[in-house]
């Protein structure tokens, strides 16, 4: 976290409003991260998070348009926590996912996405707290058995996605 942190905020001077602001949104990005899955039903797609652990539910943030590529005046400071907070929600939310990513070249034996599994899907253009998730409906394999492509049951409906795109959960050891 604080890595990410650092990157956000840069040469940025904050208040301590603004860094009270700021670090609120972090932890709330933090808590919203998923683990595991709740339940092995293939309809189901709801993931325990942190949050379930201390407030009882999930979190959720009032949509906000996406300013981190605006030019910031210094008499916007709203803006400015805004923009560095998205900005640290880009990035975080990215390394999460390809944190869990199996990287199948130097592992043995290989991991094969199975129906039924629930996945978390990589998807850039997500607001804060938002994760997309997935449970897998069918798979289809490469010439060596590998499974290269699968077919997704999402809240939008069923959609194709290849694997390098999904991170399954809850992550094996």
């Amino acid at each position: 976290m604080e890595f990410h942190l650092r990157r956000a905020i840069g040469a940025q001077i904050l208040i301590y409003e603004e860094f009270s602001t700021f670090h609120v949104q972090i932890e709330a990005c933090l808590n919203s991260r998923p683990l595991v899955p709740v339940s092995s039903d293939p309809d189901d797609l709801k993931v325990t998070t942190p949050a379930n652990f201390l407030i009882g539910s999930t979190l959720d943030a009032i949509p906000e348009r996406n300013v981190t590529d605006f030019k910031i005046s210094l008499a916007d400071c709203w803006k400015l926590v805004q923009q560095i907070s998205q900005s640290f929600w880009k990035r975080c939310s990215s390394e999460y996912i390809t944190q869990f990513q199996r990287r199948f070249k130097f592992q043995r034996p290989h991991y094969n996405l199975r129906v039924n599994d629930i996945v978390l899907v990589k998807d850039n253009k997500l607001p804060p707290l938002k994760w997309k998730m997935g449970r897998i409906v069918e798979t289809f394999s490469g010439s060596d058995n590998q499974v290269r492509v699968v077919k997704l049951k999402t809240q939008l409906g069923v959609v194709g996605r290849p694997i390098h795109k999904l991170c399954v959960l809850p992550v094996e050891s």
